[in-house]
């Protein structure tokens, strides 16, 4: 088998043979996906990357509304632009370790409460600008500003000072926390020209692609930007098209108008993956769809109604049917099996009706409807999840009442505004992460509302303790309080499945985000 192996990847190196042939061959020998995708993109790599050509996506999850400041970015779209025209500090790489990035290396104090930032020397803006650590320490200091509405504002509260010194960028913490540099990775620190304090939405960074068109909502057109610090970058363009409609988005796919599309739903992956000209890519990861609650808000602020719903959701069915195989059972808890220092020892929560129906007689709910919002771009499959819900819900006695609203303005105008509706996260590199985005009390994307101050307290225990076990204990504290008494409603971890043409080469299967992380344009050439 050693020998076949060794002649197929001389072939992908020859470019001979397809990721899609070799994954058929690969598997036919008894080799893994995982296994195989590795070795495909390794020998994809030894050829070397192409350069040129104009590389289009089709991508779901955009809006009129979008913004190109980083501080917004709360879904695909705006995202991947970032990605595109934006460099931070460091990566978190498909097998979990930090790469540098704009940073040369990164290095803690012993008790992790001081981190050094050596920055890349020579790295341009796209205006001419040399990045300096002023640039990098504004941009921090905007993203820890409470007026910035920030999605990294959770992760940025543990910082007590933060110094620009020459080429270093400084951070001083109040208590140690070992993932810090985990936390420089979020992608809304894109560090831009003085931190982007005057003009945040210009979209000028140190990416490989500078901005050429934007039409939020419809389209974003970037060109090569030739004075980028690394070789990354392949394609003489990118345009990232909005295609918030699933069966356009795969139709333009199939028909080759797009070279990739994000959000394949469950439901017609296999097929897809059919084609000949296309791979379906399913990446299990820390994603997960939800339904979330804003703890502060009636009905919701009854923790035994919050409590009923959470019986009242038929999770295997949902995974069964929306899902199709293509992810697993969430626990009411934004942490699974895939997160450093996860307890395995929480018990699943399951479908219970008499528990649903105890639940709610003892809330004291009127029976007036209950508001569920969703909209197909919620996350694939929200509008049939909902109903799903709805349809257990009844054999409890609880009256969901569905209501679905427009893609376009969904991020800015239900997300975070109303109280009960669908959503989707797609997880973090490290729980500290995560909890500190969207479970910290002052974290400004705290979308369900969850205010608790020994969970804060845990939280920041949590960071400062460097033992792992004693800080699997503190994690596994917080878990049960997210579950038991929080807003959120996990029904299921998704897989993230993207449709790519086999056109493209360079494909590495990375669990911390759709697209390769987001970097699939980057990283990526024509074959």
């Amino acid at each position: 088998m050693n020998e076949q192996l060794t002649h197929m990847t001389k072939e992908v190196t020859a470019g001979k043979l397809t990721r899609r042939e070799f994954m058929g061959k690969a598997a036919a020998l008894g080799v893994s996906a995982a296994l195989a995708s590795t070795m495909f993109a390794d020998a994809a790599r030894a050829a070397g990357p192409k350069k040129g050509g104009d590389f289009k996506m089709g991508m779901s999850s955009g809006e009129s509304t979008n913004s190109l400041d980083p501080a917004s970015y709360a879904s695909p779209v705006p995202a991947m632009n970032g990605r595109l025209f934006g460099d931070t500090l460091v990566e978190v790489t498909p097998d979990g370790s930090i790469e540098p990035r704009l940073a040369e290396s990164v290095e803690g104090s012993a008790d992790a409460k001081v981190w050094t930032f050596k920055l890349r020397p020579g790295v341009e803006f796209h205006n001419g600008k040399t990045m300096t650590s002023e640039d990098v320490l504004k941009t921090m200091e905007r993203h820890s500003n409470e007026d910035s509405k920030s999605g990294a504002l959770g992760i940025m509260k543990g910082i007590e000072s933060m110094k620009a010194d020459g080429e270093y960028f400084q951070v001083t913490l109040a208590e140690a926390n070992a993932d810090l540099p985990y936390l420089m990775s979020d992608y809304h620190l894109i560090v831009q020209p003085d931190g982007g304090m005057e003009n945040p939405g210009d979209g000028v960074g140190t990416g490989p692609y500078k901005l050429e068109t934007n039409e939020p909502g419809v389209r974003h057109l970037f060109s090569k930007f030739e004075n980028h610090w690394s070789d990354e970058g392949h394609y003489d363009s990118v345009e990232n098209i909005v295609i918030n409609d699933a069966t356009a988005r795969m139709a333009a796919l199939q028909s080759g108008q797009v070279h990739m599309a994000n959000r394949v739903e469950p439901k017609v992956a296999d097929l897809l993956g059919r084609a000949p000209n296309l791979t379906v890519e399913s990446t299990p990861g820390r994603g997960h769809y939800v339904f979330i609650m804003h703890c502060d808000t009636a009905p919701f602020d009854s923790n035994e109604l919050r409590m009923a719903l959470k019986y009242a959701i038929n999770r295997e069915e949902m995974v069964d049917k929306i899902l199709r195989g293509y992810g697993s059972l969430g626990n009411d808890m934004p942490i699974n099996v895939s997160y450093p220092l996860f307890d395995t020892s929480i018990p699943q929560r399951e479908f219970d009706l008499e528990k649903a129906k105890e639940h709610y007689q003892k809330s004291g709910h009127d029976g007036s409807p209950i508001i569920l919002r969703t909209a197909d771009g919620a996350f694939p499959g929200a509008v049939d999840a909902a109903a799903l819900f709805q349809q257990s819900a009844a054999q409890a006695g609880i009256p969901l009442e569905i209501k679905r609203e427009p893609n376009d303005g969904y991020w800015s105008e239900v997300w975070n505004v109303q109280p009960f509706c669908a959503s989707y996260w797609s997880g973090r590199p490290v729980q500290d992460q995560m909890y500190g985005t969207a479970y910290l009390s002052t974290a400004d994307w705290n979308d369900t509302r969850f205010k608790v101050e020994e969970f804060d307290a845990l939280l920041l225990q949590a960071r400062a303790e460097l033992d792992p076990e004693k800080r699997k204990e503190l994690y596994s504290k917080m878990g049960y309080m997210v579950r038991d008494t929080g807003g959120l409603i996990c029904p299921m971890f998704n897989d993230f499945i993207d449709g790519i043409s086999t056109q493209v080469a360079g494909w590495v299967t990375d669990p911390n985000g759709e697209l390769m992380n987001q970097y699939i344009a980057r990283k990526t050439w024509f074959a």
